[in-house]
C-alpha cells in the first residue's frame, strides 16, 4: 500500500479492532430497538426523540454524527440533505434509521431500512438494499478490491438487480473517535484495498419510478 493510502487508514493510539466490533453491535442493537418502536403516524421528529430516549437507555458516550430516520419520499435524500417537512408515517409506507454512536471510545455506523403495512414494491425495496449490501461486502471480502473497484462492482449490480445506485453515498473512515482527522475521503474513491474495521460501506439505492429509496449501511469486518 502506498504511504498516501497508508495514512487514509491511520488510526488513534486507543483503536482496537474489537471495540471497533462491539461499537458496531451496539448501534445495531439501537438500530433494531428505534424500528420496532417506530409506527404508522409517527412523525420523523418523534422517531428522532425515539431514537435519543435508546440510546440514553443504552448508555451511549455520544453521538458523532445526527441521527437520520426518513420516511416516504425522504428516503431519496443523502446524509448531508434536509428532510422535506416532518412527514408522518403511512400505513404502507418505507422508511430508514441512520445513525453514528461513539461506544468506549470506537466509533459505531449504521442504517437500515424498513416497511410499515404490505406494499411489495416497499418491500422489495428495502430487500434490495440488504441483498445489494450483502453481496457487495461479499465482494470485498473474496476478492481483494480496491475501494473505487468496489463501488463499481456495486453500481453494477444494483442495474443489475433493477435499482439506481446513489454514486454521491461512497462509504466513510471509522476508528477510534475522531475519525475526521485523517481525511481518508470516500470508500468509493479509496486506491487501497480496505482493511477490516476501518470503513463503513453505505448502499443507497432509488426505485427506478417510485419517489421512494432504501439505505443499508454497516462495518467492513
Amino acid at each position: 500500500m502506498s504511504t498516501a493510502n497508508a495514512a487514509k487508514e491511520a488510526v488513534g493510539a486507543a483503536y482496537q479492532l474489537e471495540l471497533m466490533k462491539h461499537a458496531q453491535r451496539m448501534t445495531w442493537d439501537a438500530v433494531t430497538r428505534i424500528a420496532q418502536g417506530v409506527h404508522p403516524g409517527m412523525r420523523e421528529s418523534q422517531a428522532r426523540q425515539l431514537a435519543e430516549q435508546v440510546l440514553t437507555e443504552l448508555g451511549m458516550q455520544r453521538i458523532w454524527h445526527p441521527t437520520h430516520i426518513r420516511f416516504g419520499a425522504n428516503t431519496l435524500k443523502t446524509f448531508k440533505q434536509r428532510s422535506d417537512g416532518d412527514p408522518q408515517l403511512g400505513e404502507h409506507d418505507i422508511f430508514f434509521i441512520d445513525m453514528g454512536v461513539v461506544w468506549q471510545g470506537h466509533e459505531g455506523d449504521a442504517g437500515a431500512t424498513f416497511t410499515t403495512g404490505a406494499d411489495p414494491q416497499m418491500i422489495a425495496c428495502a430487500a434490495a438494499a440488504r441483498t445489494l449490501f450483502g453481496e457487495v461486502q461479499a465482494h470485498w471480502r473474496n476478492q481483494g478490491v480496491t475501494g473505487v473497484e468496489l463501488y463499481d462492482f456495486a453500481a453494477a449490480r444494483a442495474q443489475a438487480m433493477g435499482w439506481t445506485l446513489n454514486l454521491d453515498i461512497k462509504g466513510h473512515r471509522v476508528s477510534d473517535f475522531p475519525h475526521a482527522i485523517y481525511r481518508a475521503g470516500d470508500l468509493g474513491d479509496f486506491a487501497g484495498q480496505p482493511n477490516a474495521g476501518l470503513w463503513i460501506l453505505e448502499i443507497q439505492i432509488a426505485h427506478p419510478e417510485l419517489p421512494y429509496g432504501a439505505f443499508h449501511e454497516d462495518l467492513l469486518a
